[in-house]
């Protein structure tokens, strides 16, 4: 067994398929219209374009409303990338206007920093040690 798909709920589908893609370095791997304007869309790691897909998911049901502002006013990442070399990484999405809530931590076995998606989220993105 494997993970196929993992999702982040947005408030915009296509503003997060820019920021996914255009910051953080995604590719659009899936975008099927599914009706009401919203679309079953995907994206992957340019590394792994077979790998695991993450969905870009409306979050239009008021529990994923309540639940992303819940997180993000404790300061908690919803989901977690892993990085080569987060210091670069951080210095490069910077450079391009990404908002950090956390810079690089050394926690030992890691270091994590965490960003804003603009669409409702915390992520964080680690460098194993």
């Amino acid at each position: 067994m494997r993970i196929y798909i993992t999702s982040v709920y947005v408030d915009d589908q296509q503003k997060a398929l820019a920021f996914y893609t255009e910051k953080l370095g995604f590719v659009k791997k899936t975008d099927v219209p599914v009706g009401g304007g919203a679309s079953w869309l995907t994206v992957v790691s340019p590394d792994d374009t077979d790998g695991t897909e993450l969905l870009l998911e409306p979050d239009g049901h008021p529990a994923s409303k309540t639940f992303k502002a819940a997180l993000v006013a404790d300061g908690i990442p919803l989901t977690s990338f892993a990085v080569a070399d987060i210091h670069a990484e951080v210095k490069r999405l910077k450079d391009l206007g990404v908002t950090f809530t956390q810079d690089p931590m050394d926690m030992g076995t890691v270091t994590t920093a965490v960003l804003d998606d603009t669409c409702g989220n915390l992520i964080q993105i680690v460098q194993l040690a």
